[in-house]
């Protein structure tokens, strides 16, 4: 088992950043890809960002290019989002998951563990 648990989120304006880290418990997680996925009111989860458990390999959603980051240092567990230029469309629980797969990491059913989420709420 592995529990996730997510930390960072908050309420900030449009234009701001924000960093979520994502720690890690249980079995190692140095050999899990892991992602963040977010899930606004009425809407359904979706993918936001994932990494390779050797960092070597990210993957973004299209509405968050050039925006958000996703970061792993294996030697200090936490897996990090940092998120700048934020939009109010961007409001969203957001849930940080851990993957035994190696690939199709822009699907939730490729997780195998989820946090609990942490709310971000980007006013305009």
């Amino acid at each position: 088992q592995v529990q996730l648990v997510e930390s960072g989120g908050g309420l900030v304006q449009a234009g701001g950043s924000l960093r979520l880290s994502c720690a890690a418990s249980g079995r190692t997680r140095s050999t899990y890809a892991m992602g963040w996925f977010r899930q606004a009111p009425g809407k359904e989860r979706e993918f936001v960002a994932a990494i390779s458990w050797s960092g070597g390999t990210t993957v973004y959603a299209d509405s968050v290019k050039g925006r958000f980051t996703i970061s792993r240092d294996n030697a200090k567990n936490p897996v990090y989002l940092q998120m700048n230029s934020l939009k109010p469309e961007d409001t969203a629980v957001y849930y940080c998951a851990a993957s035994s797969r190696n690939y199709g990491w822009d699907y939730a059913t490729r997780y195998d563990y989820w946090g609990q989420g942490t709310q971000v709420t980007v006013s305009s």
